[in-house]
């Protein structure tokens, strides 16, 4: 039986939602240049890996926090695929924005939470977490209850941990760096002899390259 994290790693790979290249890296908005680029939401338009990754969120949240009744996607990568998930747990469903919108009524959340909702905060991606836990820093503040955050993938960065440990938010993810990796060999998409380098990225993202 193939383990969730591989799985998640082939369907990733397969509909181009992560791009790896090691020789001529990308270069993301914080100016980092990365052998990895990650945009999940590529796995909206193919229906079958969708529905996968779906289900398998879904029961990862039910495992992880039994509690849930109200699922939070965080704008704008999280809202799609929040929703999908509230509607297979068949629980109610909102989205919020790092920050307040800037003209109409300048909401930051949108939708209608009840008071004393055990809510799970939905991403697409970890990187190193900051504009998601604004999210979980403002729901707090306005005093909703954060069961924790779940999300796609991460990609496993030390600062992102320190992050989530001094939010005190704990985090569950689908698939994560490593075994991308894994699975990216074995499929030919990198070579092993790249491995090294990939995996130096990870530990220094800040000045690799």
């Amino acid at each position: 039986m193939v383990n969730t994290e591989a799985k998640i790693a082939k369907i990733l790979l397969e509909t181009s939602a992560i791009k790896l290249s090691p020789d001529n890296p990308f270069t993301w908005s914080s100016g980092w240049k990365s052998p990895i680029y990650c945009d999940n939401r590529t796995v909206l338009s193919f229906a079958s890996q969708r529905a996968e990754i779906k289900k398998m969120l879904a029961a990862k949240i039910k495992e992880e926090f039994p509690e849930v009744d109200t699922i939070v996607g965080v704008a704008t990568a999280g809202i799609a695929m929040g929703a999908l998930i509230a509607d297979e747990l068949e629980i109610s469903y909102a989205y919020c924005r790092p920050k307040p919108k800037e003209h109409g009524l300048q909401r930051q959340l949108e939708g209608r939470v009840e008071d004393g909702a055990k809510i799970v905060v939905l991403e697409d991606l970890i990187s190193t977490g900051g504009s998601s836990l604004k999210v979980v820093e403002y729901m707090r503040a306005e005093g909703f209850n954060i069961l924790g955050m779940a999300a796609i993938f991460t990609y496993g960065f030390p600062i992102a941990e320190e992050n989530f440990a001094n939010a005190n938010c704990k985090c569950v993810t689908l698939g994560n760096y490593p075994s991308m990796i894994q699975e990216a060999v074995s499929s030919g998409y990198v070579k092993a002899a790249e491995l090294d380098r990939l995996a130096e990225w990870r530990e220094s993202p800040s000045t690799w390259g």
